[in-house]
């Protein structure tokens, strides 16, 4: 066992110290630690640290509970005193915005802002992922069909194919996407093969991964007896189907069992841009 990390336990001590709200190096640190399978996080959040009475505060927490500062501090004074306090404290501590912001500030002619919490303005890109998440909800599940015509992707699939999750995280990439699901024997409305804009893109999953994930949601909502809608061999004959209905369209489609929501949108995005 060190000051971070607990080799029993697999556990590593990790404080968040922004003067902004810390998702962007909360994200930073969970892309990281995935890489490492086992490994847990003990976390501490310290947002909208902006003065130096409060990175007093932190440090003192981070005495009694020894970890990793990974912060992401604008204010040059604020900044020394937390990295001084850390050196004076043996406390490890890393800023992995630094070497990104270092390039552009060495490689543009434009001169650097430094605005905590700059990524959350109220721009035009916010109220564009507003309005995305917006058209998601509006057009989840085949709801709204005729105005599907402004959508910039219209995902198609059979039940629990991840198509409304993997919709809202599209929008908060400013997206407008909207999803229609495959239901057996049931055609599917004529007015999506008049839409000119948005790009058709269809999800499938493993037949036995898809089972089990409809099984577990049945347990979920108290259904005690296996209906088609978790039986293998009708769900078979879904992704059948819907392999067809794919190729039989030119649909790009999208094998989603082993994948997130966060690689099958990166996925998504790859279409959308190669046809954009």
């Amino acid at each position: 066992m060190n000051n971070i990390y607990n080799d029993i336990t697999k556990e590593i001590t990790i404080h968040f110290v922004s003067d902004s709200t810390g998702e962007t190096i909360d994200n930073a640190v969970t892309a990281t630690v995935s890489q490492f399978p086992g490994l847990k996080k003990k976390e501490f959040f310290w947002p909208m640290v902006r003065t130096k009475e409060q990175i007093k505060e932190v440090l003192e927490n981070a005495k009694k509970n020894p970890g990793l500062i990974v912060f992401s501090i604008l204010d040059d004074d604020n900044r020394d005193v937390l990295e001084k306090g850390c050196l004076e404290q043996k406390i490890p501590c890393i800023s992995p915005l630094d070497e990104l912001f270092n390039v552009f500030n060495n490689n543009l002619s434009l001169a650097a802002k430094k605005i905590a919490g700059g990524q959350h303005r109220l721009d035009d890109n916010y109220y564009k992922r507003v309005d995305a998440f917006d058209y998601a909800m509006q057009h989840d599940d085949g709801q709204k069909i005729s105005s599907m015509k402004g959508a910039d992707i219209i995902l198609v699939g059979v039940s629990r194919t991840s198509k409304t999750p993997t919709s809202i995280y599209l929008a908060n990439k400013g997206i407008k996407v909207a999803n229609i699901p495959l239901v057996a024997d049931t055609p599917l409305p004529e007015e999506l093969f008049t839409f000119k804009k948005p790009i058709i893109i269809g999800l499938i999953k493993d037949p036995r991964t898809l089972m089990h994930v409809r099984q577990t949601r049945l347990k979920q909502i108290g259904e005690e007896h296996i209906t088609d809608y978790a039986n293998i061999n009708s769900i078979k004959l879904e992704i059948i189907q819907a392999r067809k209905i794919f190729t039989k369209y030119a649909w790009p489609s999208i094998d989603v069992s082993r994948r997130s929501v966060e690689e099958t949108s990166a996925s998504i995005i790859k279409i959308f841009n190669s046809k954009g």
